[in-house]
């Protein structure tokens, strides 16, 4: 009688071979990375977008300021050579002076100055909006002024100045345009880039006595 050796039904059992290993691993390394790249992008986005919202609030605010101390000031400056011929002034470098208040009893005036400065060197920005403010009596300062800037990332800021006989401001217009922060920290591979904002309004002085 004959007897066969038996074989196993199902096989024997085959393992992954080094190649497929290898072949696994660089499929599952891409998608990670391509994961974190997407997540990196995501942060940044998210970061530029805050960063854009907080100056333009900032901006905004900046703006509102000005137009309000302009449209109550009196006595502005500088002056045009002759406000008949030539009503119209646009002072280069951009500044605009003006009285804020008057005190009747001591004379004394005080009196804001904003203009455009330079930024710092190594600064992102090109230019810095300042403010100065000095206590005036009978045209001599008094005491040390009050200065410091308004806006630090201004990419330009231009005052047109409508003069009419006097010289008296029948109106002025605040052309600023501003560029939020750029990040500093890392590059941005997707080129994200926040927009400029430029704000612009004229303003008419409710005091016609200046």
């Amino acid at each position: 009688m004959s007897h066969r050796q038996s074989q196993p039904r199902g096989g024997a059992a085959r393992a992954f071979s080094v190649v497929e290993l290898l072949v696994a691993l660089t499929i599952s390394s891409l998608l990670l990375t391509a994961t974190l790249v997407a997540l990196d992008a995501s942060f940044k986005s998210y970061k530029v977008t805050t960063e854009s919202a907080s100056s333009h609030v900032v901006a905004r605010m900046v703006m509102h300021r000005m137009t309000t101390m302009i449209r109550t000031g009196e006595d502005f400056g500088p002056y045009p050579l002759n406000p008949i011929l030539d009503p119209v002034l646009v002072p280069d470098p951009p500044a605009l002076e003006f009285v804020t208040s008057r005190d009747d009893a001591t004379g004394e005036d005080t009196v804001v100055r904003l203009e455009r400065r330079d930024a710092p060197e190594g600064s992102a920005a090109a230019y810095e909006l300042w403010y100065t403010q000095t206590q005036v009596l009978d045209g001599n300062p008094v005491g040390e002024p009050e200065e410091y800037p308004l806006l630090t990332n201004v990419q330009n800021i231009t005052f047109t100045l409508y003069y009419d006989v006097g010289p008296r401001l029948k109106a002025a217009t605040v052309d600023l345009t501003i560029r939020p922060d750029d990040l500093k920290d890392a590059a941005i591979a997707a080129g994200l880039e926040s927009a400029s904002l430029r704000l612009v309004s004229t303003i008419s002085p409710r005091r016609t006595d200046n």
